[in-house]
């Protein structure tokens, strides 16, 4: 009986039917790119706020005063009284009642100073010129409740990592399309729910929930993606992540249009309800169906793969050969039980880690640095277009291994430099901080690839899972590491990812080589490959219909 692989080569390993499919699942890129980058204008620091005085909406309207004249009476004579104390975090102790006077309400201290009279921290009494522009004012995120912002990204982070799990522990046990349809399904719905949250409670409960779904769109289209392709075809893996920039290209576009973060909100969710059509034009992947020994529905589905490429399978072709190797429940030790299994992982781990963090910081910084946000944005997720394009040029001419490396030693160049360049040469700065961009984007897509190619096919999703969700703790620590720090110095958090880019680009130069090679079968294979495979680049003669599931 043929391989699957040989079936699907007389089908077609990248035809008609393959492009199209490719092409309405790398959608999902945009929105999950969109989710995962939208704290940025969600979480907009407002223009201008102060603390408001009790009593001072009740006297405001009695007297007919404008935000502004408010702003005047109370912020504009706490700057003269004290020019460190802006109005946002602190207010003048009094309490205007019906005998203040319209005129002058603080009249009434006679000749005291204002720089003399009390202050009170101001806690829930902020105003806000723009009220719905951006959760930071819809939710009072401010001042001592500044930090709920990172928490807010730390907590969609977290359901990245509870979706990579649980997602993709049901993606394999009840099938890719239907966990990505319920994933689409539930990205939709939280994402409404979480632009009319009544509070930052509700919100952060369905933003947790939109990340766990999220997760489990992104993850079930690019496995996918990858098992109804050819062995040859690993490239999809690189090219789909294009998607994911044109997300980030078009989310300040998107930003800049609507001027409500509700609006916003919407815009990046209800998206997700389009791709529930796919139920009539994506099938279930046929590699997944032969591990769950459905050999006949998968060769239904090979039949009208090669119909739509103008091929035709050969009528000998009435049973597919699936693997008989057995799988054990896979766990942690068995990852680091070998040398070379357990060098694998512990760099996987942390390159996936360190770019994850360094490219959130590098997005989110956007949002407190100044500038136009919009235009910034914009270019810093355009200039991520040339990543793929430089991996598809260089990865199969040079490996893997050196484009990996020099991209994390070129970040962490880029980001120590950025640091030190002053303020008043923008366009040097914005430069160098761009290529940093662009390098740690490299790395973060090669880390995709090589991460499949260094697992042998019994533990290859679980090994995936495991270093991926390292990504996903990295995002979790980002917003805190990137706005508390630069609290103290804005540029700290650049210093830092510049050693973690640094660390990641000398410890990715011991890992093997994989260009040109076939994936490691089994554990023996991994421990070879240094030595042996590469080397010698040896083709083995029967690939596992596993490989790529």
């Amino acid at each position: 009986m043929p391989s699957f692989d040989e079936v699907l080569k007389e089908a077609g390993e990248f035809g008609r039917f393959q492009k199209r499919v490719f092409f309405l699942l790398s959608q999902t890129g945009i929105t999950f790119s969109s989710l995962f980058a939208s704290v940025v204008f969600l979480g907009r620091a407002p223009d201008n706020f102060w603390c408001r005085i009790p009593g001072a909406a009740e006297l405001s309207e009695r007297c007919g005063w404008t935000l502004e004249d408010e702003r005047n009476f109370t912020v504009l004579p706490l700057n003269a009284g004290n020019e460190s104390v802006s109005g946002e975090c602190k207010r003048l102790d009094v309490t205007w009642d019906a005998s203040v006077s319209c005129i002058s309400p603080l009249a009434r201290y006679g000749n005291h100073s204002t720089g003399n009279l009390p202050l009170a921290t101001c806690h829930n009494n902020w105003v806000y010129e723009q009220p719905h522009s951006s959760i930071v004012s819809e939710y009072d995120l401010v001042c001592a409740n500044a930090w709920m912002l990172d928490l807010s990204q730390a907590i969609l982070n977290l359901g990245f990592l509870v979706g990579a799990f649980v997602l993709g522990y049901a993606a394999d046990r009840y099938g890719r399309i239907l966990i990505y349809l319920l994933s689409c399904l539930g990205v939709g719905i939280c994402g409404i729910i979480v632009a009319f949250s009544p509070n930052f409670t509700v919100f952060l409960i369905f933003r947790f929930l939109q990340g766990v779904f999220g997760k489990g769109t992104w993850m079930t289209c690019y496995v996918l993606v990858t098992e109804i392709v050819g062995s040859d075809q690993r490239i999809v893996g690189i090219v789909i992540q294009i998607f994911f920039t044109l997300g980030i290209i078009i989310l300040p576009g998107i930003a800049y249009l609507i001027p409500t973060w509700q609006g916003i909100q919407l815009a990046i969710s209800l998206p997700n309800f389009l791709f529930l059509l796919y139920y009539w034009v994506v099938p279930e992947s046929p590699r997944w169906l032969l591990t769950r020994r459905k050999e006949e529905k998968a060769l239904k589905i090979m039949h009208n793969i090669a119909k739509h490429n103008g091929k035709f399978l050969s009528p000998h072709y009435s049973e597919i050969t699936i693997s008989n190797e057995e799988v054990s429940n896979p766990s942690f030790l068995d990852l680091v039980r070998t040398p070379q299994m357990r060098r694998n992982t512990l760099i996987l781990m942390y390159a996936w880690f360190t770019s994850a963090l360094i490219y959130q910081g590098l997005v989110m910084r956007l949002g407190i640095i100044g500038g136009n946000l919009y235009l910034d944005f914009f270019i810093s997720g355009a200039v991520e277009l040339p990543a793929a394009f430089l991996i598809i040029v260089t990865i199969d001419r040079i490996g893997r291994r050196l484009p990996f490396a020099m991209s994390n030693v070129v970040a962490s160049i880029a980001c120590l430099i950025t640091a030190f360049l002053p303020e008043d040469i923008p366009w040097l700065k914005t430069t160098v901080a761009t290529l940093g961009r662009l390098s740690i984007t490299i790395a973060f897509e090669v880390v995709y690839l090589v991460n499949s190619e260094l697992y042998p096919t019994t533990l290859r999703n679980f090994g995936v899972s495991l270093c991926s969700s390292l990504c996903d703790l990295g995002g979790i620590i980002a917003p805190f590491l990137l706005f508390r720090l630069a609290a103290i110095w804005l540029e700290l958090p650049l210093i830092i990812f510049s050693i973690l880019a640094a660390v990641c680009g000398l410890l990715v130069l011991l890992l093997p080589e994989t260009k040109g090679i076939s994936l490691p079968e089994t554990v023996e294979d991994v421990e070879q490959l240094p030595s042996h495979f590469g080397k010698c680049g040896k083709k083995r003669k029967h690939r596992d219909t596993n490989s790529y599931i």
